[in-house]
This record gives structure tokens, C-alpha cells and sequence, in this order.
């Protein structure tokens, strides 16, 4: 698929003229990670990701007509070859609310990304939009919440797009197109559509795989790999001290920037090997080399940056002292953060947790973690 195959050119407005719709969706962890795009919003490097599951955003798109009167809706409710309001508004309006609280500090980063997604979708201007949204995890602490937010607001519009169409919308185009606006607004966030395993950029080793769009690891999975766990230890709860846009950019005339996105590439090749054989030893290498390959391009870059903890290096060397002394197969894996996320089989499920609570809690804020494993994507709370 292409860019043109998202355009919207069939729609009545009076179909939908006011209302709500909510998207419960997760958070992702990408196991090769992505580092570095291009406009608009396309990646240097191929990237794979386990959908979570505990770790959600929850988002309401309230939505109204713009000078819709009580007339105007109660006719529109009743005749739907009406459109009710001229699509030539020149402004988005909206409001957003999160953890129930005003924050309009949030509205240049969604007036951007409307202004990416109009002509998808161009209806946006026509209405009045009021954005209600919560985490059940920490924002902008490394968790991946740009990528739970934005899948979730995509899904609202294309829903809402849904009721407004004259095509009839499979799920299939619907989970692409989904995908596709919500990587407009955070490159991550097109990972957050679906799950089990989602996959981003094109890549000669993965069949269906796209830069516009993340499509669902198109291979059977190992059984080693069922129902993954991943226990989020949350190191420092706090802002970020660079965020990911700004880390991106930094990847701009990196001096090992080709270098990397062909490590990344590489280790796509391998890891999609890996999740079919179930060679867990190989995968735990691929994760946490690309974990530090990650961190390791924020302290080269120009100006330099060190996202970890003192006690995310406590964690790290804990976990490598473990699995010396056990041969077990946990690992850890981070984002652009202090905070480790902890990887772990079903099968060591019982032994790993009494080790994560005796010897890793500890180094968390306030002891403060999640338990988390490998989700099935995004949920539809209520219906346009």
C-alpha cells in the first residue's frame, strides 16, 4: 500500500455530527530498536516490538460539529444527505485534558500532528474535538507514551472516519490506516495498533513490512516466545531530560549513524530467526545489544546525553549476576530512559518475580514497578 491508498474522498459529516468515541491502547518495547527517520516520520532502520499490556492510555475523543445549533442537529440526526457545516474552517479547535487536568502545553504537538493527518482524514476541521487521555503508567519517564497516546487518538479519528465514510472499512485497512496517522504524530506509535509482535520499516526478511505503516510479525512464533513478560522497574519517575523527537534529530550527521542502522537492519535478520526457533540464549544477545547500542548513540552524539541511572547500571549488572550464577534466560531491554524493562519466559515466571522483589525493587523510586507481558493491541471501549 501507498500513501494515496489512505486519502478520504467519501464522506458525509451529517452521519456523525456529534458524539464520542473511546480507544484503550498499549504501550510498546521495541526489541530492535528504532533510532533516527527522515520526514515525513519514515525510519533510518527497521524495527520489531512486543505490544504490552498493563501499560495503556486511555483516550476519549469527544467530537461536535462546529456551529451546530440544536436545530442543525437534531435535522442532521434525521437526514443524512445533509451535511450540516462547510468543510472550508480554517483552524483546528480542540481541547485536551490529561489525568483530568487542562494541558495546553500538549496542543502544539497535536495541532502538528492534524496538520500531518488533514488530508487523510479531511474532515478534522470541521468539527469541535475535546482530548481526554490517561496513562496507567508514569509520563515521559521512558515508557513509550507518545506511542500509546498517538495510536490511541488515531484510532478515535479513524473511527470516527468509520461512521463518516460511504466505503465500507475492513479491519484490515482499518488497523493499516490507524497505523499509518498515529506514525504521523510519533514514529513508535504505529507499533501500538496491534500485537502480538509488530514490526516497522521495510525490510527484505520480513514479508508485508512497510515504512508507513506496522504490520504483524508475519511468522509463526516459537512457543518460548508465548506470553512474554516484561516488569517495567521504574528507576526515576520523572521528565525525560531529552525527548525522543530531540534524539531522533540527533542522529542527523552522527558520526556512527550508517553504522547503526545497519546493525539494526542486521539484527532484524537474526531476531526474526530467533522468534521462530526459539533460541533464547541468541535473543537475550540481540535485546541488550540493542538496548545499549541505543544508549550508546545518545552519548556520541552532538551535544551528548546519558539517559541511564546509577541505578539502572545497579540493575543491569544484578541481572547479568543472576543469570551467571542461574542460566536463566532474563534480560533487559530500555528505552530512551533511566528505567529497565525486564524481559523473562512464561516457563521462569515464579523464580524471576522472587528475584526481581528480593534484589532489583530496591533500585526503583520508591519501589515502584510494573508487571507487564506481551499484549494483544488496541481496545475499542465504546462505540460511535
Amino acid at each position: 500500500m501507498t500513501e494515496t491508498d489512505f486519502f478520504l474522498s467519501d464522506f458525509n459529516t451529517s452521519k456523525a455530527s456529534i458524539g464520542s468515541v473511546t480507544w484503550k491502547t498499549p504501550s510498546n518495547i521495541a526489541l530492535v530498536k528504532y533510532w533516527g527517520k527522515q520526514e515525513p516520520q519514515i525510519p533510518e532502520n527497521t524495527s520489531i516490538s512486543f505490544t504490552l499490556d498493563a501499560c495503556f492510555t486511555l483516550t476519549t475523543l469527544e467530537y461536535k460539529l462546529k456551529n451546530l445549533t440544536v436545530t442543525e442537529r437534531s435535522r442532521s440526526d434525521n437526514d443524512e444527505n445533509e451535511i450540516s457545516t462547510p468543510l472550508n474552517h480554517q483552524d483546528y479547535s480542540f481541547e485536551i485534558y490529561f489525568e483530568g487536568e487542562k494541558k495546553d502545553d500538549f496542543k502544539p504537538k497535536i495541532q502538528k500532528f492534524f496538520e500531518r493527518i488533514v488530508q487523510y482524514v479531511p474532515f478534522l476541521k470541521a468539527y469541535d474535538f475535546v482530548i481526554k487521555s490517561r496513562n496507567s503508567f508514569p509520563h515521559s519517564s521512558g515508557i513509550a507514551s507518545s506511542a500509546s497516546g498517538m495510536s490511541a487518538l488515531a484510532l478515535c479519528i479513524v473511527s470516527l472516519e468509520r461512521s463518516l465514510s460511504g466505503v465500507e472499512m475492513t479491519e484490515e485497512y482499518f488497523n493499516k490506516k490507524a497505523s499509518f496517522l498515529a506514525r504521523l504524530g510519533s514514529g513508535s506509535a504505529c507499533r501500538s495498533i496491534e500485537g502480538e509482535l509488530i514490526v516497522w520499516g521495510n525490510h527484505t526478511k520480513i514479508k508485508g513490512s512497510s515504512n508507513l505503516f506496522g504490520v504483524k510479525f508475519p511468522y509463526k512464533v516459537h512457543e518460548n516466545f508465548k506470553n512474554y513478560h516484561d516488569t517495567i522497574l521504574l528507576v526515576d519517575e520523572g521528565e525525560k531530560q531529552v525527548s525522543s523527537t530531540v534524539g531522533h534529530q540527533l542522529m542527523y550527521n552522527h558520526p556512527f549513524a550508517q553504522q547503526r542502522f545497519q546493525q539494526a537492519n542486521d539484527n532484524i535478520s537474526k531476531i526474526s530467526e530467533v522468534l521462530q526457533n526459539g533460541n533464547l540464549k541468541q535473543f537475550v544477545e540481540i535485546v541488550e545489544s540493542e538496548a545499549l547500542s541505543l544508549h550508546a548513540m545518545m552519548m556520541t552524539s552532538n551535544p551528548y546525553f546519558i539517559l541511564m541511572k546509577p541505578n539502572t547500571l545497579k540493575i543491569i549488572n544484578k541481572i547479568w549476576e543472576y543469570r551467571g550464577v542461574t542460566k536463566s534466560n532474563i534480560c533487559f531491554t530500555l528505552d530512551a530512559g533511566a528505567n529497565v524493562h525486564v524481559l523473562f519466559p512464561e516457563a521462569e515466571k515464579e523464580t524471576v518475580n522472587n528475584f526481581i522483589i528480593n534484589e532489583l525493587i530496591q533500585f526503583c523510586q520508591e519501589n515502584h514497578y510494573i508487571c507487564d507481558r506481551i499484549g494483544h493491541g488496541a481496545k475499542r471501549l465504546s462505540n460511535i
